[in-house]
């Protein structure tokens, strides 16, 4: 007699969907964001949004801003990830390696308080930004294990490079984090894609963006977990929100298995050796010969 494989356990993930406003310090934004974390225990993963520590606008202050890894934010998640007992994604900082270079970087932390995953954002943003002047790019691209399985950090812009997202799901990954600062301006954008990169690569997105207003810019809220088959099963509003949902990580193999897009797609070599050639007639009856 066959069985049905054992289920893992369901899983709950914390949406922290953050504002950072001018008037607020980075001091007093984090010791703020510490308090409400501790005040909604009970999750296995808290996820916040892109920079919201320095402020995604604060273009002018990013160097005053910046802090290593050892610095203010990666301490408190480190902290309160012990506390809670719990991993947290502390969305992104802009942080400042040893040799004084900028670097828009995601860290997750597990519960017992060590990093376990560093992403430095890999496409910064140059429209309406200066990120892109101020910040350089990432070069790794990791998949480590967490409460969802294999999982993979990407940031805001990433999002628009399905390329990128093919490697990840090449690579194994089961769930893909995304922190970010998305103006309301094209908050259809957000919502259009965070839901077609689920469908594509049969992945769990836990996709967490800022909200309120920054310099001149209302950021777009309405951060959201979208399961793998696409399906979205819970999103946030446009205002400051902690939402815990619970879900089973497990429930990317079994869309895996039902519909093996995964299994059927070819690699990014395989696409790019295929022949140009167009079928085209160059006159009547000639492409049937």
């Amino acid at each position: 007699m066959s069985h049905a494989p054992e289920q893992s356990a369901p899983r709950s993930i914390a949406l922290v969907q953050l504002a950072s406003p001018d008037e607020e310090s980075q001091g007093a934004r984090i010791e703020r964001v510490e308090r409400l974390l501790l005040a909604h225990p009970g999750a296995d993963l808290y996820v916040l949004p892109e920079l919201w520590s320095a402020g995604y606008f604060a273009f002018d202050r990013y160097a005053e801003l910046s802090e290593t890894l050892a610095g203010p934010t990666v301490t408190m998640a480190r902290r309160v990830a012990v506390q809670l007992g719990a991993a947290i994604h502390l969305g992104s900082i802009v942080e400042r390696d040893p040799s004084g270079t900028l670097h828009n970087t995601a860290v997750l932390v597990d519960a017992a308080g060590r990093i376990a995953q560093i992403y430095r954002k890999i496409h910064v943003f140059g429209y309406q930004s200066l990120e892109s002047e101020l910040l350089t790019p990432g070069a790794t691209l990791s998949v480590v294990p967490s409460v969802l399985g294999l999982t993979a950090s990407t940031t805001c812009y990433d999002l628009r490079f399905p390329g990128l997202w093919q490697e990840l799901s090449s690579r194994g990954t089961e769930a893909v984090i995304v922190p970010a600062a998305w103006p309301a301006a094209r908050r259809e954008h957000w919502r259009l894609l965070t839901q077609a990169r689920a469908v594509e690569h049969q992945v769990w997105v836990v996709a967490v963006n800022a909200c309120g207003q920054q310099s001149e810019t209302e950021l777009g809220g309405f951060s959201r977990i979208v399961d793998p088959s696409g399906t979205i099963l819970a999103e946030c509003g446009d205002g400051e929100e902690v939402r815990i949902v619970e879900l089973v990580p497990d429930r990317v193999a079994e869309v895996r298995r039902e519909f093996p897009v995964i299994a059927d797609r070819l690699g990014a070599q395989a696409y790019s050796e295929l022949s140009s050639a167009s079928g085209a007639e160059t006159e009547p009856g000639s492409a049937l010969a």
